[in-house]
């Protein structure tokens, strides 16, 4: 008898998975890509199949996947995306043109990968995810997949990749106990994913970063594009309902430098740190472009366009103004913060925050509160959420109310009583955060759900 989905995911989660523990070493002995590649040739190296473009980064990552994936689905390409966490299921994270994973597809691989799996003991979570995306993208013919890195790159399972072209996304401090604790360190895991003679696009960098990078591709003949110096852009117009920008950039081509620009070009994802994303996205279509892919300007306008990539920065509702969004560093912190301000200027929002505990709690709040008109504490469904009782306490010293509230989806309906209809609330601090309250505000609102995995 074919197991169900719920056994599927039971079975996946039984696994070693490093995305729920605080913490582990960043370690080969524990990271181990020649496991990854065992698995995979089993399976018959599904992932050589179709070319690809391999996305590390700090912030941005899943933001410019969706973008260059939404733009190579309008091209007319069938088009692989995987990327992490999830908000509502885990079928988000394996997608072909737009379109999650089935149950049924996603129970049947597993079935197929679990005694496969049962042969080595110390195969991961990820891994084996990662195994299950690049079978499923063989097994429907994509033509190109858009793979986010897990965590670092240097390590992480998607590394086995030889892609088309690597992108690194801008580099910030995140995951220090694990990756380093500068820039530099922590450019030297995500610059790991660059391969030998393999094009490169680079979104802007501190310096210590893109010195980095700037090496590794010089070690590797890896011809680098650094978004911010060979591409640049400019926001012409920005609402609730999108951004409309202008972007040039300098090519390199076998034969000369050239030159491209667009004009009216339209995003739906809001703030200013989503017109520096799609600056990337379009950088690497170019590349993808010297490599003989066809992607016609009417296709990056339509792609750039009807991208949907929920809880950034998404505005859910009016009466109160309702805000998810996932950030969970530092300096997804202070974006969302610059965000804030840009599209609600002067307003002060109710927050709905959890965190998880090995996050910079202190920076995160130090980001955010100054500017909050109270905050609501809750627990996120997550192993690695932070005690909230403890968030509040840190919270002391900022001169608004807070209070503990039992759960996300409680603390959603409180603060948007606590706001009224001409309030703002922002829900946010994890992407588990951002999932549950998005949810919440869905059923307070009568609005249809999302796919939702089964709990225990």
């Amino acid at each position: 008898m074919a197991i169900t989905y719920k056994q599927a995911l039971d079975y996946l989660y039984s696994l070693t998975n490093y995305e729920i523990k605080s913490t582990f070493a960043y370690a080969p002995q524990f990271f181990d890509l020649a496991r990854v590649d065992r698995l995979l040739a089993a399976l018959g190296n599904p992932h050589r199949q179709y070319p690809s473009v391999h996305v590390a980064g700090t912030k941005g990552k899943g933001s410019t996947c969706a973008m260059l994936a939404s733009i190579l689905r309008a091209a007319g390409y069938r088009t692989g995306l995987y990327t992490s966490p999830h908000l509502h299921t885990f079928r988000e994270r394996i997608q072909v043109d737009g379109e999650y994973v089935s149950e049924a597809d996603f129970s049947r691989w597993m079935e197929r990968l679990q005694p496969i799996a049962q042969a080595d003991k110390e195969l991961t979570t990820f891994e084996v995810a990662t195994a299950l995306a690049f079978g499923y993208f063989a097994e429907r013919g994509v033509e190109m997949a858009v793979i986010e890195v897990g965590l670092g790159g240097r390590l992480d399972a998607t590394n086995v990749l030889q892609p088309t072209v690597s992108i690194i996304t801008t580099i910030g401090h995140d995951h220090m106990h694990i990756l380093g604790h500068t820039l530099a360190q922590i450019a030297g895991e995500k610059a790991g994913i660059i391969k030998e003679g393999t094009p490169v696009v680079s979104a802007p960098q501190e310096r210590a970063a893109l010195a980095v990078i700037e090496r590794v591709c010089a070690e590797k003949h890896a011809c680098l594009t650094p978004v911010g110096l060979d591409w640049h852009w400019r926001a012409t117009h920005c609402a609730l309902e999108g951004q409309e920008f202008t972007a040039s950039g300098r090519l390199h081509t076998l034969s000369r430098d050239g030159s491209i620009s667009y004009r009216g070009l339209h995003v739906p994802l809001l703030g200013k740190h989503q017109l520096r994303n799609a600056a990337v996205a379009l950088a690497t279509v170019e590349d993808l472009r010297q490599t003989g892919l066809h992607v016609s300007e009417q296709a990056v306008r339509q792609g750039l366009r009807d991208v949907v990539w929920p809880a950034r920065f998404e505005v859910l509702g009016c009466y109160p103004r309702f805000v998810v969004d996932g950030a969970h560093n530092v300096d997804s912190a202070r974006c969302l913060n610059a965000t804030v301000q840009q599209y609600f200027p002067g307003r002060r929002p109710w927050l709905v925050l959890g965190i998880l505990s090995d996050k910079d709690i202190p920076a995160i709040l130090r980001a955010l509160l100054p500017h909050a008109q109270g905050a609501f504490f809750a627990r996120s469904h997550h192993p690695r959420a932070a005690d909230p009782q403890a968030l509040q306490a840190e919270a002391a010293r900022y001169a608004i109310p807070t209070q503990v509230i039992e759960d996300i989806p409680q603390a959603t309906e409180v603060a948007i009583d606590k706001a009224g209809p001409q309030g703002l609330v922002v829900a946010s601090g994890s992407f588990t955060t951002a999932g549950a309250a998005r949810e919440a505000w869905l059923r307070l609102y009568d609005r249809p759900l999302p796919s939702i995995d089964p709990q225990d």
